[in-house]
C-alpha cells in the first residue's frame, strides 16, 4: 500500500512539475537603450516639425504625442528616468536644431507615456 502511495505522488510530480518562479531582471542596458531611443525620437520628431515652420508649442505637442504612440506600449517605459530623459532631449535639441530656449517644463507631459 504504501509503494502504491509513493508511487501515486511520483508520478503526480511527473505530470505537475514544480517550477520556481524568479523575479524578472532587467538589465540596465535596456533601459538606457530605451532612455536613449525615447529622447532621440522627441528630438528629431520636434526638429523636423519646428522645421516645416509649425510653432514651437505645437511642435512640442506632436513630439509629445508621437513618442508616447511610440512607446506608451514598452513593457520597460515604467522603468526609465525621465529626468535622464529630459536632459538627453535638451541636449539633442540643442546639438541637432541649434534650439537653446526651449521650455524644459513641457517636457513634464512626456511623463504620461507611463499610462
Amino acid at each position: 500500500m504504501i509503494k502504491l502511495i509513493i508511487g501515486f505522488f511520483i508520478s503526480l510530480l511527473f505530470l505537475f512539475p514544480i517550477n520556481s518562479a524568479f523575479s524578472k531582471e532587467i538589465p540596465q542596458k535596456n533601459i538606457d537603450n530605451l532612455t536613449n531611443k525615447v529622447a532621440k525620437k522627441f528630438s528629431s520628431t520636434f526638429c523636423n516639425t519646428s522645421n516645416f515652420g509649425i510653432s514651437d508649442e505645437g511642435a512640442i505637442e506632436f513630439a509629445i504625442g508621437e513618442t508616447n504612440k511610440q512607446f506608451s506600449k514598452n513593457k520597460l517605459i515604467e522603468f526609465v528616468n525621465f529626468n535622464e530623459i529630459n536632459k538627453k532631449i535638451i541636449s539633442n535639441i540643442e546639438a541637432d536644431c541649434q534650439v537653446f530656449d526651449f521650455p524644459v517644463d513641457a517636457l513634464a507631459q512626456l511623463e504620461n507615456i507611463k499610462n
